[in-house]
């Protein structure tokens, strides 16, 4: 999943009123390390900068007001050191978690030394482009989708699992001969908790974009967070079950033949083999358009292999449900209660797809599962600030608009890295929502932080394209390295090489270390268990 985007981490409000009965969330948060002072309610340090809520009543500010005696004021976070520098960062994937650990790595000066916090909403790291192994069950959880907590025991780095409701930049005061502020801005999360930088780095990710198709967002299931994979394999397996021993086949239609679509399509009919029927519709009339030679040959000779229909230059129409179902649960003959997940189970959808282009006919298909792997939206959205000073630059995707050295334009204080950050190459085109481009703008925006903070120049952004990587299933997969011209690896020896690149791009040595032995063991014993199976055949045969 080389060119996959990330995962959703974090969510920045609009600057509007929201009314105050409104829930924006439902879940609860929890915190790790330092805690909260409980005792008073600051503000910037001399920056003269007043604590702004959300409210339906009182005088507008372009949709601030100030926080009235009735309503509860935030709690303060209490750093441990208000002398050294403060980085918040929010957001868990690549950008976010590899910019801490950059930070972490890096050698600075005692009284410089910054105070680091990651917030994520949730309380795992997840390495996306290793998802479809779960499908496939190669791995385990724990080993793509480790604890934030265990991650970073073993450094000053602070882990909140909470999502951020407001953010109120102050780093442009001092511009246009206003006062200079001495931090950069505040953080409201969630839980209520107000937490002061000196420096920012958005890493947000993304979330799938479903909203595009009447249908998609009831009956699709997407495939981007640890969530969406344990779903796809939660139904999978009721599928399977419900199936088992009839002549009806599982049905699954993939949509999108991107990286994502094509893995995806690929690590599913090899799950169902002879028990399932996959289709993948594309809009384009060929499957990963920005993908090398080598490896779009290579997937479209296993998508082959495994009998995979594609529907090239159609694009959805609509999604529906077959048939009437209710949604409430229903009493069985036995008198208890029927299961409502067993009921959505077995479910059909019908996709209707039209024509991308002339001398193709209209198609219905029927499926029992529906995986949707088109577009992304940043979790960024368009803001409404107080004055226009406070403004993110949002390019028409929702992404900040940062210069080379991924600080956010007109805020000298904030970064962005990954899905959050627009940043151009040389030739004007936007850099790829991938992980291999999070992964790299995370060194730099970790270095970028220690060049700021010691008063030391930037250095530009320069992306390296290392290659391409696509899991095709179970012992299958397709590099291309950019160092080599016109070699694709293939098969097994793709496979292979794919899970060391990936193993040697896991966060911490320590994590390394566990995942690389419990993958040995695991080859050892799918060894032993293929060389029972060759003995077992030739005696039989004898």
């Amino acid at each position: 999943m080389a060119p996959m985007a990330l995962s959703a981490s974090a969510a920045i409000l609009p600057f509007k009123r929201i009314s105050s009965g409104s829930k924006l969330f439902n879940s609860s948060s929890k915190t790790f390390g330092v805690g909260p002072n409980f005792s008073s309610l600051k503000t910037c340090r001399g920056s003269g900068l007043g604590i702004v809520g959300l409210s339906s009543t009182g005088s507008n500010n372009g949709g601030f007001v100030d926080l009235s005696e009735s309503e509860t004021p935030p709690q303060t976070y209490a750093w441990q050191d208000n002398k050294r520098p403060r980085v918040c960062i929010l957001g868990g994937g690549f950008g976010g978690l590899y910019t801490a650990l950059r930070l972490e790595s890096l050698v600075w000066p005692d009284h410089k030394r910054p105070q680091v916090l990651l917030i994520d909403q949730s309380e795992r790291f997840v390495f996306k482009p290793m998802l479809y192994e779960l499908l496939s069950k190669e791995v385990d959880a724990w080993e793509i989708a480790p604890r934030f907590s265990d991650l970073l025991a073993n450094t000053t780095v602070q882990f909140f699992k909470d999502r951020v409701k407001l953010l109120h930049p102050s780093d442009h005061l001092g511009m246009k001969g206003q006062v200079a502020s001495s931090c950069g801005g505040t953080v409201l999360l969630e839980s209520g908790l107000l937490i002061e930088y000196d420096w920012l780095v958005l890493a947000l990710g993304a979330e799938s974009k479903l909203d595009v198709v009447p249908g998609a967002a009831e009956f699709a299931l997407p495939f981007s967070t640890l969530e969406d994979a344990c779903k796809v394999d939660q139904k999978l397996n009721a599928l399977e079950r419900c199936k088992f021993g009839k002549d009806s086949m599982i049905r699954v239609v993939v949509v999108g033949c991107g990286y994502t679509g094509v893995e995806l399509a690929a690590t599913v009919s090899e799950r169902l083999g002879n028990r399932g029927m996959v289709q993948a519709i594309n809009v384009n009339t060929t499957i990963c358009p920005t993908a090398s030679s080598g490896n779009r040959e290579a997937a479209l000779k296993v998508l082959s292999s495994r009998k995979v229909q594609l529907f090239l230059g159609y694009f959805v129409r609509c999604i529906r449900r077959v048939g009437d179902f209710e949604a409430s649960v229903k009493p069985t003959e036995s008198g208890g209660v029927q299961d409502v997940a067993a009921e959505h189970d077995s479910e059909k959808y019908t996709l209707e797809l039209q024509p991308a282009f002339k001398g193709l006919e209209s198609q219905i298909l029927e499926a029992d599962l529906v995986l949707w792997t088109v577009g992304s939206k940043p979790l960024l959205p368009p803001l409404e600030p107080c004055n226009k000073l406070h403004e993110l630059p949002l390019n028409a995707r929702g992404q900040a608009e940062t210069d080379e050295t991924l600080r956010v334009k007109g805020h000298t204080r904030i970064f962005a890295v990954g899905d959050s950050a627009a940043l151009r190459d040389s030739n004007g085109m936007l850099l790829p929502a991938t992980a291999q481009v999070a992964f790299q703008q995370a060194d730099f925006a970790g270095w970028n932080l220690w060049a700021a903070i010691n008063d030391r120049p930037l250095l530009p952004f320069r992306f390296q394209n290392l290659g391409e990587m696509m899991s095709l299933g179970r012992n299958d997969a397709a590099i291309s390295p950019n160092f080599i011209e016109g070699l694709t690896l293939e098969g097994p020896i793709g496979h292979s090489a794919r899970k060391i690149a990936y193993l040697m791009r896991l966060p911490t040595d320590e994590h390394r270390l566990k995942v690389g032995v419990s993958w040995l063991a695991k080859s050892a014993i799918d060894s032993v268990a293929l060389l029972q199976s060759t003995l077992t055949k030739v005696v039989s045969g004898s």
